[in-house]
């Protein structure tokens, strides 16, 4: 369990983020620039000293102004990884890896060189000069570099910031199995929706140096008192499914969840594999009746439960079809010309190529996030 209730003020900017992550998965703090994300994980690392307040990761205080405990950064065991890789550039592959493993009595590395190596995929790498990587090559070397300091907890500071939209693409699935295979914690900062879906089951948001919501990503994201803080543009619900089958012929794949199945471009992964995926409002149309005849495969039944409307032009609708949220985004004419009002039945349509396949993977168990001085997101 990672424990956090801190308080510190910089100059003008007052951060106060209380939380609790109980997870062996990745735990996302999510928020626009100057939200306090990385200010909270250099609290977190002993970068920065709180004012005030307490730190602890299973169990073992980092940090309690109280009792006066403030463990040094160095003994923290805490794997920090930045926007920049900072290798050691006078060192190839293998010493920038050992370093940081060399440093810990044999006894207490918990985390064996070739395991990272395979994991990474590093091996073709190990006697190269750091210099003459790739950025994605060398991010996966910096987490590497990480883990095998054997830390107790992981931060990763927005490690895809710097790199292209190829460059990302290949690190995100080794961020995946890195999850799906360490028992670690991890603490993913980001402002990129799509990343935080892809790889977490929970999401602590913060907004202007607070705590504004915490708990699983489906529910977040199916907010709409929360769009002024994830975005609306980018708004949308995600939906934890199943592969329940694939259509070869035509190169599709059909994923259950509750409230129906959905069709979607082929996912490469066996059937029975948990699929996130996320399926954006402004890629979501209603009708009062079912509509045939049509090239959209996707047509759901539910019931509309909230009207969010800002006064503008546009309306965002929140469906239940079946236990799922999914969220749609209309005109108000067409709100008016279809009478949409709560608790009026409804069909939303949804093209298969719609899906955003950017924040599409693997489902794991969700995660339990408990925000200590506000109710839980679904208290809302």
């Amino acid at each position: 369990m990672l424990e956090v209730d801190v308080r510190h003020r910089f100059g003008d900017f007052a951060l106060e983020a209380a939380f609790k992550a109980e997870t062996r998965t990745i735990t996302a703090l999510f928020g626009r620039s100057g939200s306090g994300k990385t200010s909270l994980v250099n609290l977190l690392a002993g970068l920065l000293t709180p004012n005030e307040g307490r730190i602890a990761v299973d169990g073992r205080v980092l940090f309690d102004s109280a009792s006066g405990v403030n463990v040094p950064p160095n003994k923290r065991r805490i794997g920090y990884i930045f926007q920049e890789s900072r290798l050691f550039p006078h060192m190839n592959v293998r010493k920038n890896l050992c370093y940081g493993r060399n440093l810990l009595p044999a006894a207490e590395r918990r985390i064996g060189f070739d395991e990272i190596v395979e994991l990474l995929d590093l091996a073709p790498l190990l006697d190269r000069d750091v210099t003459h990587l790739s950025g994605g090559e060398t991010q996966r070397v910096a987490i590497g570099r990480a883990l095998l300091s054997s830390p107790r907890l992981l931060v990763m500071d927005e490690p895809l910031a710097s790199l292209d939209a190829p460059r990302k693409n290949e690190i995100l699935p080794f961020i995946e199995r890195l999850r799906d295979h360490m028992d670690m914690p991890v603490v993913y900062v980001s402002h990129a929706l799509e990343e935080i879906i892809r790889l977490s089951d929970t999401m602590v948001l913060l907004s202007g140096g607070k705590v504004a919501a915490t708990g699983p990503v489906e529910e977040l994201t199916a907010r709409l008192d929360l769009y002024p803080m994830t975005g609306r543009y980018e708004a949308g619900a995600v939906l934890a499914t199943k592969i329940a089958e694939h259509d070869d012929k035509f190169g599709l794949s059909y994923l259950d969840f509750a409230g129906g199945r959905l069709t979607v471009p082929r996912v490469d992964l066996p059937v029975g594999s948990g699929i996130k995926l996320r399926i954006r409002a402004r890629d979501v149309s209603l009708s009062l009746h079912r509509v045939e005849n049509t090239s959209i495969l996707n047509t759901l039944f539910g019931t509309i439960v909230e009207i969010n409307d800002q006064g503008g032009p546009q309306l965002d609708i929140a469906l239940l079809v079946g236990e799922s949220r999914i969220l749609a985004r209309v005109t108000r004419k067409a709100a008016s010309l279809l009478s949409l009002e709560a608790g009026k039945p409804i069909y939303a349509l949804m093209k298969a190529v719609a899906i955003d396949r950017r924040s599409m993977g693997r489902s794991g168990s969700l995660s339990r996030v408990a925000e200590t001085e506000k109710p839980a997101a679904s208290d809302h």
